[in-house]
Parts: structure tokens; C-alpha cells; sequence
């Protein structure tokens, strides 16, 4: 495991469901860590039920702490795609609510021109709408940590919501194998 030092960039995705997206980046070789949470709304420190609610502005997400020379920003956006359907405003699969909108919350100017060019190259080879917008970060709160590792600490319960979600079969559809 790589230790986060001052060489570590921040990388913060919204991709629905944040136990599903967290072990999307967790397998990737220069990922320090990947942290469950909530960003983009404007109440200070909410709770996993005030987000569910809808009424915080805030989307679950997922921050990641990443080794620049081991991985690139632009492979993280690659993964984040291919993780979400980007087609759907405030839903992913099962999960309704404006709490489950898609984004990306760039962290400096370099991360924004490179989400612009990678959501302009999506928008131009696929034949669908994209509904994901492109967000500054903002302040990010770490979810209970119940939520950390999910997918590691019940993975039955994991298996069962994110099979029984239909994520699986709605990504093949949109990327293929």
C-alpha cells in the first residue's frame, strides 16, 4: 500500500451509489485510498438519512487519493465512466433521488479541462445524451464509517444490492464487455 504524501492528488467522483463505486477504485494499482462520502449540497456535516432525504444538495461520492506517477487523473475518468450510466439524471440503476446525480468534482484547473475533454470525447463517439455534469469541488464529508469498505465487510449483502440493481447488466449494455 502506498502512503499519502505530499505527492498525492484528490480525485472526487459522484457515480450513484458510493459501495459500488468504491471497489472500482480500490483494485487500481497507484489508488492510496478511496473514501465514501457526500459533496455538493450545502448543509455542514450530514448524515447518511439527511442525504437519502434529498433535501441536502448533496451527492454520495467517492474521494480518492491517487499517486500521479501511477497512475493519471485521465485513467481515473476512464474507470469513473465506465462505472456510472451517464444517461440518467438523478439515478443510478435502482437508486432514485437527486442524491444519486452523476458528476465529477474537479479539484484544480488541470482536472477540469481534462473531465471537459473527456466527457466531449464520450458525447462525440456515443450516440446517447450525457446527463453527468461537471462540478468544482467542494467540501467533502467522509460518510459513517459503516459505509467504508462496504463491499468488503458484507459482501453478500453487497453482492445481493448490486446484482439485484441490474448495474451489472445496464454497464455491459452501455460499454460492452
Amino acid at each position: 500500500m502506498i502512503h499519502p504524501d505530499a505527492t498525492t492528488e484528490t480525485a472526487i467522483f459522484a457515480g450513484g451509489c458510493f459501495w459500488c463505486m468504491e471497489p472500482a477504485f480500490d483494485r487500481i494499482p497507484g489508488v492510496v485510498s478511496v473514501t465514501p462520502g457526500y459533496t455538493g449540497g450545502n448543509t455542514r456535516d450530514p448524515s447518511y438519512q439527511e442525504v437519502c432525504s434529498g433535501a441536502t444538495g448533496h451527492l454520495e461520492a467517492v474521494r480518492i487519493s491517487f499517486d500521479p506517477r501511477q497512475v493519471s487523473y485521465r485513467e481515473l475518468l476512464e474507470v469513473f465512466w465506465r462505472n456510472i450510466d451517464p444517461t440518467t439524471k438523478n439515478r443510478q440503476f435502482c437508486d432514485f433521488g437527486t442524491q444519486y446525480q452523476t458528476a465529477i468534482f474537479y479539484t484544480n484547473e488541470d482536472q477540469r479541462k481534462a473531465a471537459e475533454a473527456s466527457k466531449k470525447e464520450l458525447e462525440q463517439s456515443r450516440p446517447w445524451p450525457i446527463a453527468t455534469q461537471l462540478r468544482s469541488a467542494n467540501l467533502f464529508y467522509p460518510a459513517e464509517e459503516y459505509h467504508h469498505q462496504y463491499y468488503r465487510k458484507n459482501p453478500l449483502n453487497y453482492q445481493r444490492y448490486h446484482e439485484g440493481c441490474g448495474r451489472r447488466g445496464r454497464l455491459k449494455e452501455l460499454w460492452g464487455e
